[in-house]
């Protein structure tokens, strides 16, 4: 969720910053240009002041001239900008350098015009870093309320658009910093705002694996999470104490159950004392006790189970496997079925020893159960990544996709099985006994025919 969520909150910051920053820019650069045509305002007049007195009837004319020629001279050679004071038919007062010519057209021309009606030319177009133009400012000459010629300058935009670059650097560097400590600020954010939700979902994954106590600590993040961090708790505590009311229901009514059956059981020899010896329906109804008895003790484990602690140990996979296939392969010999070990000798992992003998009893029972004569059942032991499993795969008719949805359900056996002894519970009391340490079953179709039944057990403490 928080590689959702932060790409998201980066985008937004992102945006606002850039919209923040286009603008400013914009502004930057247009303030660069207004203070460079305000400088050249104020150097149009200061030219337009000398010029105005400059009049071939006037004493001491030729000294003006020459006096607004070297002020020109010296501004060109000082800053390399080119100014001039024009007549209204173009000729030059006075101009620096001597080769500049008004321009017959474009911002210069127009804005000559301009000054010629008595207007200072209006602000020139903005100039862009990327551009190469430059800014002409022009000022009429005014004598007696005549305009009798115009100041002129041309400026060229290097330095100008040296500083815009300057000012967008500055605007850039501190967008940057700034999205550096948006950024921050966003995981920093978001690791506050998903902390609980991270929680809640690791103490919800503890209680679908069967980790009932598993509670969430509702002491951080936004109110809202910590409001539903407590609805949690109150729901998980209500589901412990059904489950547990359950699970003693269970044990209760098996025990309570057994010492009627066992009487019913009795009564029953004592009846078959006075009947012929080898009767049918006795013999049937001797049958189905023992079975009504074995869900009993079957149900009662599973009760058993589910309540239990795990006492795990790092146990030796291998030789505790090794032992079980032991103990089970004269029943496999009895029935033609080859019960083979596979694996190396020594791999170590953490289960409760008891839970997992109990769990791989069941599963090598129930292999033998439905592999046919001449058939094999292969105990594989394999250690990789987290887990070390125990594979056990038999040669029986299998299952199909969708019985294998309801494998270890609780009573259910396959349609084509009924007929097979069991009560349907040896799976479920294996899921309990390895759940509550940490391990797991898995069930697959093995080709060409067969189950595959894979018992995991952790490499590491679960509870370290």
């Amino acid at each position: 969720m928080r590689t959702r969520l932060l790409p998201l909150l980066i985008i937004l910051m992102a945006s606002v910053l850039l919209a923040l920053g286009f603008p400013l820019a914009v502004s930057v650069a247009a303030a660069e240009q207004q203070r460079v045509v305000i400088d050249r305002i104020d150097d149009t007049a200061r030219f337009a002041a000398l010029a105005q007195f400059i009049t071939e009837r006037t004493r001491g004319y030729d000294e003006r001239r020459r006096t607004l020629q070297t002020e020109l001279e010296t501004y060109n050679s000082l800053y390399g900008i080119r100014a001039g004071v024009f007549y209204r038919d173009d000729s030059a007062m006075a101009k620096a350098p001597g080769a500049w010519r008004l321009p017959v057209e474009g911002e210069g021309r127009a804005a000559f015009n301009e000054a010629l009606l008595g207007r200072r030319s209006h602000d020139p177009p903005q100039v862009w870093p990327w551009q190469n133009g430059r800014v002409v400012v022009a000022s009429p000459v005014v004598r007696d309320g005549d305009v009798i010629a115009v100041v002129v300058i041309d400026s060229p935009t290097g330095q100008m658009r040296g500083g815009t670059i300057r000012g967008w650097l500055l605007i850039a560097a501190g967008e940057a910093v700034a999205m550096l400590v948006a950024v921050g600020a966003a995981i920093r954010l978001t690791g506050w705002v998903l902390l609980p939700v991270k929680t809640l979902d690791a103490a919800a994954h503890d209680i679908a694996s069967g980790r009932m106590r598993s509670r969430v600590a509702a002491s951080g993040g936004p109110p809202e999470l910590r409001r539903l961090a407590r609805s949690f708790n109150e729901m998980a505590d209500n589901v412990e104490d059904v489950l547990e009311q359950q699970r003693a229901f269970v044990a209760d009514a098996s025990h309570q159950l057994r010492n009627p059956l066992a009487a019913l059981l009795l009564r029953i020899e004592l009846l078959a004392l006075e009947l012929p010896e080898g009767n049918e329906e006795i013999a049937s109804v001797r049958t189905e006790g023992r079975r009504l008895g074995q869900v009993l003790d079957d149900l009662l484990d599973l009760a058993l189970a589910e309540h239990a602690e795990s006492d795990l140990q790092l146990t030796d996979i291998g030789a505790l496997t090794a032992e079980r296939v032991a103990s089970w392969r004269p029943v496999a010999e009895e029935k033609g079925v080859r019960l083979v070990a596979d694996g190396p000798p020594a791999v170590t992992a953490w289960a409760d020893p008891i839970a997992l003998s109990s769990a791989l009893d069941a599963i090598v029972d129930n292999a033998l159960k439905f592999t046919p004569p001449g058939e094999e059942v292969r105990v594989t032991v394999a250690s990789g990544g987290q887990d070390v499993t125990v594979v056990v795969a038999d040669g029986g008719p299998g299952l199909t996709d969708q019985e294998l949805k309801r494998v270890g359900d609780r009573f259910w056996r396959s349609s084509q099985h009924q007929n097979v002894q069991g009560s349907g519970l040896g799976l479920s009391i294996s899921q309990a006994l390895l759940a509550a340490g940490g391990g797991s079953l898995s069930y697959a179709r093995k080709e060409p025919c067969g189950l595959s039944v894979t018992v995991s057990v952790p490499r590491h403490d679960p509870k370290g």
